[in-house]
């Protein structure tokens, strides 16, 4: 398990190194002149010379793309366009914020996700597996930028009773983490149905049965470990997507994230701001991949990595 480990971090540097190359030329293909947008609509073309030295966007790329990956291996990201602040802080004060609202989106998500699946997959072609199955397209299909609307101008207009923006409670974290987790949800149950849906069909669980045992062991105790392969796989990449690309929802509800930090640079042409997120959101994608195979192991000692 170490020497897996070992090997998958070791993968990391070639990967990031891909994504950077490409990241790079993405960005100097966006349309728009990054000096021109620093330097302000008012200013000459003498300003904008200046200010395009000084991002040192008047070199040829290759010159470019050798300093930026110089400055990297130094854990150096360079300073934003935008704020002039270093991006190194810039996704520092950005992360937790955007981190603890994908955690309380996956708890939530995770929870009412599974238990809606193994319900389906107990009853099934039952009406509790027509409404949960009903309930999870419902969570797939509706967008999340009107999924959030629709939520603020019920509970925060109508009633009064959330705020619309984060007011540093835990309140301000209750419709964003409803919003960005109902799409997880609705995959989960689906996912959690169709695992349980298969595995309560094997020998092992007729003979649990045959022998007496609970119906409620036998999902719990039978069932549940040997179907969280594919939920677990599931989560990872929820997870995953969650922490990543919350975008909509940042922007929806003002939340000061990753999410809406990207935006922001996206719109301003921030180079510096963009490599650093997406080589972060990469990074954070190779991780999780990591832990979901280490916790393959842990819910299923028959599997080794050798």
């Amino acid at each position: 398990m170490l020497n897996f480990i070992a090997k998958r971090l070791l993968g990391l540097l070639p990967t990031l190194f891909i994504v950077a190359v490409l990241v790079f030329f993405f960005v100097h293909m966006l349309p728009g002149d990054p000096a021109r947008l620093a330097a302000g609509a008012e200013a000459d073309e003498a300003t904008v010379a200046l200010v395009r030295a000084d991002l040192g966007l008047d070199k040829p790329l290759p010159q470019q793309l050798v300093g930026f990956f110089g400055k990297v291996v130094h854990f150096d990201f360079g300073m934003s366009t935008r704020s002039k602040r270093p991006v190194s802080t810039e996704i520092a004060e950005r992360f937790m914020p955007t981190l603890w609202l994908t955690l309380a989106s996956m708890v939530w998500a995770v929870i009412f996700g599974m238990t809606i699946g193994i319900v389906s997959a107990v009853w099934r072609n039952r009406w509790p597996d027509r409404l949960g199955m009903t309930l999870a397209v419902s969570g797939i299909s509706f967008p999340a930028f009107a999924l959030g609307m629709l939520l603020m101008e019920i509970f925060s207009v109508k009633l009064g009773w959330l705020p619309i923006v984060d007011d540093g409670t835990w309140k301000g974290y209750v419709l964003p983490s409803i919003t960005l987790g109902a799409a997880v949800a609705a995959v989960m149950a689906r996912f959690t149905r169709a695992s349980f849906v298969e595995v309560l069909g094997e020998d092992f669980v007729r003979t649990a049965r045959a022998k007496g045992v609970h119906e409620p062991m036998v999902i719990v105790k039978h069932c549940l470990r040997n179907a969280m392969i594919p939920v677990v796989t599931m989560m990872g990449l929820q997870f995953g997507f969650l922490l990543g690309g919350s975008i909509v929802v940042e922007k929806v509800f003002n939340w000061p994230g990753l999410g809406r930090l990207l935006v922001d640079a996206v719109e301003m042409r921030d180079y510096p701001v963009i490599q650093a997120e997406v080589l972060l959101f990469s990074l954070e994608f190779i991780v999780i991949n990591l832990i979901v195979d280490v916790l393959y192991a842990i819910i299923n000692p028959t599997i080794r990595f050798k």
